[in-house]
């Protein structure tokens, strides 16, 4: 006597795990090709947040100095918050450390130090600012 299949017991139409393998393998080549293609496009959107985050500083000092008529060192006493850093922990988002390095009843000039290598070369980008909004990269990641 046979026994009826169970609809359990049918085969369905799927893909092999070599076929998947393949796949993956394929895809893994692929990005292998594209990413050293993309790494200059990372760096240049991460330095993004360097510029925003000196500009913003810019104009702080600036309305401190239009208030007290001199420059302030003090990140504090401007009202600007530094962000933690992504070397900090996992919910840190900031890759820039920013500070100001020269302040005189003139003049300022602030600094955004990468703490990332974001190419792997061993070179940390840096960016200054001064009082006239003279935006410069000084050193390229």
């Amino acid at each position: 006597m046979r026994l009826p299949k169970l609809k359990s017991q049918k085969r369905l139409p799927a893909y092999t795990l070599t076929e998947i393998l393949v796949v993956l393998v394929i895809i893994g080549i692929l990005i292998l090709l594209i990413l050293p293609n993309l790494l200059p496009l990372i760096t240049k959107a991460k330095s993004t947040e360097a510029k925003l985050q000196l500009s913003h500083l810019q104009m702080l000092e600036k309305t401190y100095f239009y208030e007290h008529s001199k420059y302030s060192k003090d990140l504090g006493e401007l009202g600007f918050i530094q962000e933690k850093l992504s070397t900090e922990g996992k919910d840190a988002k900031a890759n820039y450390r920013i500070e100001i390095v020269n302040v005189s009843n003139t003049g300022f000039t602030a600094r955004a130090t990468s703490v990332v290598d974001f190419n792997g070369n061993g070179t940390f980008n840096v960016w200054e600012i001064d009082q006239d909004k003279n935006l410069k990269e000084v050193t390229p990641d």
